[in-house]
């Protein structure tokens, strides 16, 4: 039987469909952000910059035209409405930093919007998913009263601010880390409902008996007698019609170094623990309450007994007070909070939380004496300890955490800060499950003390350890890349690399997850580079940014740490290749996520630290500071020991100042540009006279970092640039491929010998199994 002549052609044509779909593309813009977060809490910028992806199935597709609708109200945006702010149809292939051009942005105030676009064949999107923002809170007006409130309030006199390297026995003996608690009635149908808060050094918030959000670690660290941050959480789904309840408990870190037999890095006191606290209920029926942080809240010590962000954290589990952040609680016995005073300044946080990541549990237990058990974790990484266990009321376990061992066997600390430890009383009640809250360590191993492994011997009936594990903690910065290779030595490397990054991303870039835990700032400008192709620290960055700003002095010196918690001496303090973070991570922000806001926000800072560093120069060079930390010279490692100071820090500068001449002329600073670009000119022609050979195309004693940085910070003539990378290379394979350069100077190799086309000589550089290499 023949097919029918119409069922031939609706074959045809759908047959066709697919081409015909194909031809005219599926458009679609998708994972809208604000300010670099998906639907963020806190936003403060009155022009908040909107980005978005484009999805088409069409090749060569590209942005041609967008429309942004902003509404403060789903039911207006459901119909296409802008009542806040509609951009119309704006040509333009912007898809990221759009500004935000509406009406005046409202604190706490919730915002929806949607985007649609065109593309280059004419098509245009459907329009995207919803997303929103809120608002944060901006003056201190728009806290409706709330006020710091602390269990004590510690004398002026005994602040130390800011913290000394010394024991510190004239501090004030401290042990209480409070609870506070607050009762409240929900009268009707909540919208919504919005806490914003912060505490001192540390806080968990709770909300009828469970914890608000995953963060650790909250809120991020900051110079606290400049501005502190405060965190801003949706609770509506915690909340109940009726009878609730609010609790705090609060920890150290920063704010409070206390005095103990503990490792600390520094003794320090901006104050005692405490609090600020804002909640905002939205009704159904349009009305709005507030509940603030007052005299009225309750307060009482917590069964943390000790908490020190440098040593560690007790516990006792028999002063725990069941129910205390539910609502029916007894607290009759609680004390009043005293209204306290605070930081000058708060500002929300934007940049992301420190949260839990990966689990680790031990590949091996041993036990090198009597009484003490060490378990492998496997995995070295910035973490906390999380046990399980069951025994008499008061005993008490120990653990101790360590990146090394002893011959013995046991836990070796040394090298990281000597003791940090964590004890644990028990209640005697069953299985307990406990970690630490407020301090974190670096560590592989943990040794144990006081209890043996579920399954041990156990003569003298000490508490069973049923389980104990690694939690790895970092910044949640969300991880956009990753690298793979036929390379095994490579993986391996990108593997140690990528752990030492995450251990050591909190709320600023710290040099190691234990010992010192500060922000040093070359790390940000010098490491930014790679970072970022891993991970998306766009807010982070801000947030270190924000940090030098805080931390500059009046005569502009940026300092080698921020926030900057102590003052360091000399170069530890005052050193160019580390100051410099306050010009080039800015510069580097623009060229990555094309941020203007940035420049404009910093350019103030850089121009008062360029003018710092004209005050240090002589005859336009400077002669000051680290150099390039722990090059690879005879000596032991520490300040420069290949290239003179007088060279890095010459050419950082140098480097600083085209980068701000750059910076003013994108801000139509044409007359700063101009002076900046003459400033320029001089240094240049100084350092040249000062360090090039022209006969033998050497820089200074022809260091790998000397080339590199003359190379790559275009203080090289083009007509001389190709032998100096040429000698670059030679001083390599003289060191039959052996690093020399330093902490300043490896990156600029690097770069220097990518730009010329030489990987081939940084594959034989990492290749190398001999020391310095990785293999």
């Amino acid at each position: 039987m023949k097919p029918r002549p119409l069922i031939l052609f609706f074959c045809l044509i759908l047959s066709c469909f697919p081409f015909l779909i194909s031809a005219r593309g599926i458009l679609q813009p998708n994972t809208l952000t604000c300010e670099y977060a998906n639907n963020p809490l806190g936003v403060t910028s009155q022009t908040p910059k909107l980005s978005w992806l484009i999805a088409s199935s069409r090749r060569n597709t590209h942005q041609a035209a967008w429309q942004v609708l902003v509404t403060d109200n789903l039911t207006d945006l459901n119909k296409n409405v802008g009542n806040i702010w509609d951009s119309k149809k704006i040509k333009s292939n912007q898809s990221i930093q759009v500004s935000y051009k509406g009406k005046v942005l409202l604190p706490a105030k919730t915002y929806y919007w949607k985007v649609k676009i065109w593309d280059n064949y004419g098509n245009v999107s459907s329009w995207s998913k919803t997303a929103l923002w809120q608002m944060g809170l901006i003056k201190k007006e728009d806290w409706k009263g709330a006020r710091w409130i602390a269990y004590e309030q510690m004398p002026e006199a005994e602040r130390i601010v800011p913290a000394v390297h010394l024991r510190g026995d004239f501090l004030p003996k401290n042990d209480i880390l409070p609870l506070l608690r607050k009762e409240f009635l929900v009268k009707g149908k909540l919208k919504k409902a919005t806490a914003f808060i912060s505490g001192l050094g540390h806080f968990d918030l709770s909300l009828n008996g469970v914890k608000v959000g995953d963060h650790m670690l909250d809120a991020g660290w900051t110079q606290y007698d400049k501005h502190a941050l405060y965190v801003t959480f949706d609770i509506t789904d915690q909340l109940k019609k009726g009878e609730n309840a609010l609790g705090v408990i609060l920890g150290n870190g920063f704010y409070f170094i206390p005095r103990d037999d503990r490792y600390r890095k520094l003794t320090g006191a901006y104050g005692f623990p405490k609090l600020i606290c804002r909640v905002l209920l939205e009704y159904s029926d349009g009305s709005t309450e507030n509940i603030v942080s007052d005299e009225q809240w309750k307060t009482s010590p917590s069964p943390i007994t000790t908490t020190s962000i440098y040593g560690g954290e007790d516990y006792n589990a028999s002063l725990e007070q069941n129910n205390w952040d539910k609502t029916g609680f007894d607290d009759a016995k609680w004390r009043k909070a005293v209204v306290v005073s605070g930081p000058p300044v708060l500002n929300s946080q934007t940049a992301e939380p420190v949260k839990l990541f990966e689990t680790f549990t031990p590949v091996k237990i041993s036990n090198p004496k009597p009484g003490t058990w060490v378990y492998d974790m496997g995995q070295n990484a910035s973490a906390i300890p999380a046990m399980e266990t069951n025994g008499k009321k008061g005993a008490v376990v120990r653990i101790t955490p360590a990146e090394l061992l002893n011959p013995d066997g046991t836990v070796n600390q040394s090298a990281s800060g000597v003791p940090h430890y964590y004890d644990y009383t028990l209640k005697g009640d069953g299985n307990e499950k406990w970690q630490p809250r407020f301090t974190y360590y670096g560590f592989r191993y943990l040794q144990v003390e006081g209890a043996v492994p579920e399954k041990e011997e156990n003569p003298n009936n000490l508490p069973v350890l049923t389980s104990l594990r690694s939690l790895h903690l970092r910044n949640a910065a969300e991880n956009i890349g990753n690298f793979n290779s036929s390379n095994e030595l490579f993986n391996k490397t990108f593997k140690l690399i990528d752990w030492a990054i995450k251990s050591n991303m909190v709320s600023v870039f710290t040099d190691c997850p234990h010992r010192e835990k500060l922000g040093w700032l070359e790390e940000a400008h010098l490491m930014g580079g790679s970072v970022q192709y891993n991970y998306n620290v766009a807010s982070l960055c801000r947030k270190i940014i924000r940090d030098m700003i805080a931390a500059q002095t009046a005569d502009g010196l940026i300092p080698d740490i921020a926030p900057e918690y102590t003052h360091f001496d000399g170069g530890f303090r005052d050193s160019p290749e580390w100051g410099s973070s306050g010009v080039i991570l800015p510069w580097y922000v623009y060229k990555w996520y094309g941020d203007k806001d940035v420049l404009e926000e910093s350019y103030p800072m850089m121009q008062k630290y360029i003018a710092y560093l004209g005050t240090k120069a002589t005859n336009h060079m400077l002669d000051h500071g680290l150099g390039d930390w722990f090059d690879i010279g005879p000596n032991s490692p520490g300040e420069a020991q290949l290239t003179p100071k007088k060279f890095t820090a010459t050419a950082i500068y140098y480097y600083d100042i085209e980068i701000i001449s750059k910076v003013a002329k994108l801000l139509g600073k044409t007359e700063d540009s101009k002076k900046y670009s003459d400033l320029a000119l001089a240094v240049k022609n100084a350092f040249n006279t000062t360090f090039f050979n022209k006969q033998t195309k050497q820089y200074s004693t022809g260091s790998q970092t000397a080339y590199a940085m003359a190379a790559y910070m275009n203080l090289v003539e083009p007509e001389y640039k190709e032998a100096v990378i040429a000698n670059l290379v030679k001083e390599i394979k003289g060191r039959k491929n052996s690093l020399t350069a330093g902490d300043i100077g490896y990156r600029y190799v690097l770069k220097v010998l990518d730009d010329a086309g030489r990987s081939d000589v940084i594959y034989d550089m990492n290749s190398s199994s001999d020391v310095p290499g990785y293999g």
